[in-house]
């Protein structure tokens, strides 16, 4: 199969880019005589920030639990699926709890915490079909639940017991990836093969999605992908969780304008939605999803969220951000505001919570007896799997390693 760039889709893009561009040159010019601080050349102006109200924010429900509408992004889910994300992001949260006390307590090395990310990957995971294929970063412990992993999988990866318990075809779930940014190029070179596949359009369409945070968007690796999934109109949906840091660097020291324009620059589309509203999450991923399935191309999704709790288990963010700031962000709990729109409409009883409770009492607790009985994998198990077939170095320094471990037990019998 012949594959030919999206010249006709992305000429129209590269006007609008062009036009946008202007519109934010003009507005940072505004922003910057407003704030009494004009650009200078060579200087730059005020950066955009982390504003209270972002510009071009997708919401179908506000911080209060009020349903909204917006054109373009209808909204099909019954009370029993608005019942199931809620119930999906609480259970993923329970998970994430465990995880960080296990690690505190020494029975992981580290965890990377999704706490206040729950709706953007519960949404986003929710709209995918079956045949579509994940490329997580560490931290998407909500989608790979969506995906039918179970926790004590990831928990293996993070307790240092295995390299990846699952099969990533059979998930449609790619493995965790700690490189920053490197999954986004696995991810376009899948999707141009499933363009080479014939897999584009018709009732076997797949696409990919792609996971990564605020602070990947300054790797080459991502801006790379940009590129090549741009010229090839590669099936995938690039899906920015900006959390506002990068670690410690604030979002303004990683753009001078909303990541989501960026695409523009690239020649496919951009979009922000409110990633702590789990309907947005999910009718903005299901419409891009199906535009990339039907041959459109790319599109990037920002999802304007808040990392509240640590980087990881090793981080310590009261030493780069204000208690003021995380406390703005408890306001808008992607799972509170579920809670109340399912109780102002009458959609879910307090049964329903107390049952949703439980499962998470329970499911807790199955979290850390499965972490706390894992076996540790035999020390020779270091050199399975490292190449398809027997190698002689290999061979060699296996044995070479099986003599030292052989010692230990030696000195211990001449004591």
């Amino acid at each position: 199969m012949t594959v030919e760039p999206g010249g006709a889709t992305t000429a129209a893009l590269h006007r609008q880019a062009g036009q946008a561009d202007q519109a934010g040159q003009a507005g940072q010019a505004d922003q910057a005589g407003q704030a009494g601080q004009p650009a200078q050349a060579g200087r730059p102006g005020p950066a955009p920030g982390r504003s209270d109200e972002p510009d071009g924010l997708i919401q179908l429900l506000t911080p209060e639990g009020e349903r909204t509408d917006r054109a373009g992004y209808p909204l099909d889910l019954s009370a029993a699926d608005i019942r199931g994300l809620y119930r999906d992001m609480a259970l993923v949260r329970r998970i994430d709890t465990e995880a960080i006390s296990l690690q505190r307590q020494g029975e992981l090395g580290i965890w990377a915490s999704l706490l206040g990310q729950e709706a953007a990957q519960i949404g986003s995971a929710r709209a995918l079909a079956a045949s579509d294929m994940v490329f997580p970063t560490y931290r998407e412990h909500g989608v790979a639940w969506c995906r039918g992993i179970a926790p004590a999988k990831l928990l293996e990866l993070y307790r240092g017991v295995s390299h990846g318990g699952w099969a990533p075809e059979e998930h449609k779930f790619h493995l965790y990836t700690i490189v920053i940014g490197s999954q986004t190029l696995h991810a376009t070179g899948y999707a141009m093969g499933i363009q080479r596949d014939g897999a584009v359009g018709g009732d076997r369409a797949e696409a990919v999605i792609v996971y990564f945070g605020d602070g990947a968007t300054s790797q080459g690796d991502v801006n790379e992908a940009f590129v090549w999934a741009s010229v090839f109109n590669a099936p995938i949906v690039f899906f920015c969780q900006n959390n506002q840091w990068a670690i410690s660097e604030p979002l303004e020291k990683q753009s001078r304008i909303p990541l989501y324009r960026r695409a523009n620059g690239f020649g496919f589309p951009g979009l922000r939605v409110d990633g702590n509203d789990v309907l947005a999450c999910y009718a903005v991923t299901r419409k891009a999803m199906q535009a990339a399935r039907e041959g459109q191309g790319p599109t990037l999704i920002e999802a304007f969220t808040y990392r509240m709790g640590a980087h990881t288990t090793t981080d310590d963010p009261t030493r780069y951000r204000l208690a003021s700031e995380l406390e703005m962000w408890k306001l808008r709990d992607p799972i509170e505001r579920v809670r109340a729109y399912l109780v102002r409409t009458g959609q879910a009883s307090p049964e329903f919570f107390a049952d949703v409770d439980a499962e998470a009492d329970k499911l807790g607790a199955e979290v850390r007896e499965a972490c706390r009985t894992m076996p540790d994998p035999p020390p020779l198990a270091i050199f399975d799997d490292v190449y398809a077939g027997p190698d002689a170095i290999g061979a060699a320094e296996r044995e070479q390693f099986a003599a030292y471990l052989d010692s230990f037990a030696a000195e211990g019998d001449r004591r």
